[in-house]
Formats: C-alpha cells, structure tokens, sequence
C-alpha cells in the first residue's frame, strides 16, 4: 500500500518521512496560498527547498492546500513535483461555470496560458 505524508516543507519532517519509508509525501502549500509578495517568495522558496530535499531522500512529491487559479503554477514547477490537490478551488469555479470549464481553466493555469 502506498504510503504518504502530508506535511510540512520542513526539514526535519522531510527526513523522518524519509526515515518511515513513506514513498510519497504531500508537501503543505497553505502558508504559500496564504501569503503575497516577499513573503509569498519566502515560502516558495522553501517549499522548493523541501522538493529538492526530498528527492534527495527518495522520496516523490505531491503538495497541495489552498491552491487557486492564480497561485498554482510555480508549484506545479517545483523539482520533483507530480500531483496538486486543488480540489477546492476548481469546485467553487464549477460552481460559477460548469465542471468541464472549471478543469478545463485549471489546466490551462498550470500551462501559464491565460483563460
């Protein structure tokens, strides 16, 4: 059974999932969703820091938590990176538009491309 870790792009926390054997582990994006400007990089930047470290360790990468339409893509960009759960974000959209264009907008922000 696949195992994964939803946690902290902390050091520490990156290491013990390591050490459980966990083959994935889902990064927590929420101070980043959280955040803007300077503080926003800040936390990019360690969100970053988390993916490389884990690849160190073997270990694959998910990441979500309060992602959006405009926040999404340079933490889809991140080393390593294999899955977002922005499950909430493209609900609330479909609720506006429809599912097929909620997730049909939601790709096209991980591409940069404008909707």
């Amino acid at each position: 059974i696949p195992v994964s870790l939803f946690i902290d792009p902390d050091q520490a926390q990156i290491k013990a999932a390591a050490e459980t054997q966990a083959q994935f582990i889902e990064l927590h994006t929420g101070s980043y969703a959280n955040a803007q400007g300077y503080d926003q990089e800040r936390e990019l930047k360690a969100l970053r820091r988390g993916c490389e470290l884990a690849l160190e360790q073997d270990l694959r990468i998910n990441a979500g938590h309060g992602l959006t339409y405009w926040n999404v893509r340079p933490v889809a960009e991140l080393p390593g990176m294999e899955e977002l759960n922005i499950g909430h974000s493209i609900m609330s959209r479909a609720i506006l538009v429809g599912m097929e264009r909620a997730v049909r907008e939601m790709k096209l922000a991980l591409l940069g491309q404008p909707f």
